[in-house]
């Protein structure tokens, strides 16, 4: 006998059946005379709220079901994700930045509904059951019941920010309510920036003792992200503070400001200003390379701790017969988009480069058990071979790994070879161990086994190898078979790099510098 499904399931099934139901054909809004057509924009604007505030109490009980007590057992590492935010970015398709604006919100959302659930206990039962935003509990409730949508309630958090010595929970909710009452007529930025003057006002107004307090809190703001693109970019952001910023502004202007029209430098230094102006790199373009050249610069020179081993190290990993040749490409580790040989030589100029033997199978050299720990040269070597994170679906490059004996070094009397290795990040590593998964190895390839509480047939999952420098490396033993007549050339657009090349092939090599 079939389950009743709950009220609540039954009640999205039927809303999300109306929603496709509706007209998907632009003719059908064509048709649609200027008072009919002004409704349906109100009625879009309504269900679209209504859907982000569904969205973010769902991601509001993903972050309960997934708090930091729970560990291993809570949802979002159940299902192989670190934090509710990336389970509820993979399950929605949505972005980063979506996903967390929505987690944010939906825990205001659940923390209003405790609050609501509290309220008739007594203060300190209920003091015991409300914690994080309280100031924010107005806003939760606006894009509870589609008032406010959840970009503008995010836009309001950030431009209130938090409570302090001498700005107090009463005053900042009373500012909240405020707002919520003028966001329909302010989009997501202005109302931000609408929210940003009125709490600069309760700091000025307050005592002059905020002006120092709200200095210390944009010095904590201070923030850096490194981002890695999918085209082989990367984005560099930097929050500064104040201070920051005027030392940064500084350099930045002395790099560019006469390619801009703004002031020269000092007497004597005319030439240096002329030079810069006729430089046939854009600004951004010639920017972007002083500061590249200032980092390098300051890296090689450093003598404390502060850098570690000094200069920055980049790995690039090429065939020996690509090198020998001069012909095909070169790879940076954990980067997306190949490099000529020129830039490969280039770079081992200035570094040191150590050579790799792979077997036909893609496996490097191993080195025996006489120690536990991965050396850095085996390091290197699993690096070269995996490319990151084996894990299915994981990004995490080379450096956020760690090495992973697959037959346990105690448990399984397993050596410290490196074709009995695999690397994981941190978080998957704790996850394979703390909820015991397996992984197996046939030959070059190895495959995840999830326990039975997991998949009750622990069907194997394969984990691929990301590392396009070993993918360069099949693909000429693949060509080189072909050459011999050792297999049949696949018809156009159907070529695939073999698991296995012949056994008589010779080994190859892969060069790291």
């Amino acid at each position: 006998m079939a389950s009743v499904p709950h009220p609540l399931v039954a009640a999205l099934v039927a809303a999300a059946e109306s929603v496709s139901a509706l007209a998907a054909e632009v003719s059908a809004y064509r048709q649609l005379d200027e008072a009919d057509f002004r409704e349906v924009v109100w009625l879009s604007a309504v269900l679209r709220r209504a859907t982000q505030a569904q969205g973010t109490m769902v991601a509001g009980e993903v972050a309960h079901r997934s708090r930091p007590e729970l560990g291993s057992e809570g949802l979002a590492q159940r299902e192989g994700c670190r934090t509710a935010e990336e389970f509820v970015r993979v399950a929605t398709g949505s972005s980063m930045r979506e996903a967390t604006t929505a987690v944010r919100i939906g825990r205001l959302l659940h923390r209003a509904g405790d609050e609501s659930a509290t309220s008739g206990m007594s203060g300190s039962e209920a003091g015991a059951g409300v914690s994080g935003e309280p100031w924010l509990a107005d806003l939760a409730r606006a894009v509870a019941t589609g008032e406010l949508s959840v970009g503008g309630a995010e836009s309001i958090a950030r431009g209130l920010g938090r409570p302090s010595a001498l700005v107090t929970i009463t005053q900042l909710a009373e500012v909240a309510r405020q707002l919520c009452s003028e966001a329909s007529a302010l989009d997501v930025d202005r109302l931000y920036r609408r929210a940003r003057q009125l709490r600069d006002d309760l700091d000025l107004d307050v005592d002059d003792g905020a002006i120092a307090e709200r200095e210390a809190e944009r010095r904590a703001a201070r923030h850096l992200a490194l981002y890695r693109q999918q085209d082989g970019m990367g984005r560099l952001v930097w929050s500064l503070d104040p201070e920051t910023l005027a030392r940064v502004g500084e350099l930045f202007d002395r790099a560019t400001s006469p390619r801009r029209g703004g002031p020269r430098f000092a007497a004597g230094d005319d030439a240096l200003a002329d030079r810069i102006s006729a430089d046939s790199r854009t600004t951004g373009q010639l920017a972007s390379d002083v500061f590249e050249h200032l980092l390098a610069a300051g890296a090689d020179a450093d003598s404390s701790q502060l850098l570690g081993t000094g200069a920055a190290s980049v790995r690039v990993l090429v065939t020996r017969h690509a090198l020998e040749s001069r012909a095909g490409h070169a790879r940076i580790e954990a980067q997306a988009d190949p490099v000529s040989i020129e830039t490969a030589e280039r770079l081992a100029c200035g570094g040191s480069t150590i050579a790799m033997t792979f077997d036909d199978q893609g496996q490097p050299l191993n080195v025996g058990r006489e120690q536990r720990l991965y050396t850095r040269v085996q390091r290197v070597a699993l690096a070269a071979r995996d490319g990151g994170c084996r894990w299915p679906g994981c990004d995490r490059p080379p450096s956020w790994t760690e090495a992973h004996h697959i037959r346990f070094w105690a448990r399984d009397a397993g050596n410290t070879d490196v074709a009995d290795g695999v690397l994981l990040c941190r978080h998957h590593h704790l996850l394979l161990h703390n909820n015991h998964w397996e992984i197996e190895r046939e030959g070059a390839e190895y495959w995840l086994i999830p326990p039975a509480t997991i998949d009750a047939h622990q069907r194997r999952r394969r984990m691929p190898s990301t590392s396009l420098a070993l993918r360069d490396l099949r693909r000429e033993l693949h060509r080189a078979a072909l050459r011999q007549g050792g297999a049949m050339r696949p018809s156009p657009g159907t070529e695939k790099i073999p698991r296995v090349t012949p056994a008589s092939m010779p080994a190859r090599d892969v060069v790291a510098t």
